[in-house]
């Protein structure tokens, strides 16, 4: 009796683990602090600003408030029926509805379209000290060695969405949208030469090398596309 006492005490426990879980993971959101762009919060979470703006109902993604509550998760409404919910659910579907339409209703949220990635530049001059997906430093992107002061240039031509400090773990950080799909990243500077809404080229100075981990020159720098982070070196021209 007591070995199984203890079996139901690990369920119940586990159970309320999973329980716990959920609830968090449906509460998920942000709270709009000052000098918070859509863009930067998209980047900060991981996700696809279209995504977001379409989850919390902005019709314009540059209008939002300080203090404002944005869901970091598809609603309820939006997301594919769990097992077992089938029989709910064919209930609740009008008998208009083709069959074939019925695989994919129209309440589940649409992957966005992937855009042709623009003609990439290396950002600055430099070795490439770490890797996408390294353990250490930000895994999400690659770090250039240089020189502090050093230039950093846009890899494409595109507009800046966020010029600022306001990343814990980027420093001085530039993020460039070159259209819905693709952005970039340029963090670790010693100074900015862009603002937010300015339209840069390709190759065109937007910082100032500065400091990275362990306080050597470095350049951290990410592609992503559709909100997730891709390996830039996968997409970086060979350089001669």
């Amino acid at each position: 009796m007591t070995m199984r006492a203890w079996l139901v005490v690990l369920v119940l426990t586990a159970l309320a683990a999973c329980t716990s879980s959920l609830v968090s993971y449906e509460a998920r959101v942000h709270v709009v602090q000052r000098g918070d762009t859509l863009s930067k919060i998209a980047w900060q979470h991981g996700l696809d600003q279209r995504q977001l703006a379409s989850w919390n109902g902005l019709k314009n993604p540059d209008l939002i408030r300080v203090g404002q509550r944005l869901r970091l998760t598809a609603p309820a409404a939006a997301r594919a029926p769990g097992p077992g919910s089938a029989s709910r659910t064919t209930t609740t579907r009008p008998t208009t509805v083709p069959s074939a339409t019925r695989r994919a209703p129209a309440t589940l949220p649409a992957e966005p379209p992937l855009l042709p990635a623009p003609s990439w530049q290396w950002p600055t001059d430099g070795q490439v000290v770490s890797v996408f997906g390294a353990r250490s430093g930000i895994a999400t992107g690659i770090g250039i060695s240089g020189r502090v002061g050093q230039s950093v240039r846009a890899a494409a031509p595109g507009r800046v969405v966020y010029a600022g400090s306001g990343l814990i773990g980027y420093g001085q950080l530039v993020i460039i949208k070159h259209n819905d799909t693709y952005l970039s990243a340029y963090g670790h500077n010693s100074r900015l030469l862009v603002t937010q809404g300015q339209d840069v080229g390709r190759g065109e100075q937007i910082a100032a090398m500065g400091l990275g981990p362990e306080r050597q020159p470095r350049l951290h720098f990410e592609i992503r596309r559709n909100g997730l982070p891709v390996d830039p070196l996968q997409l970086l021209s060979t350089r001669r």
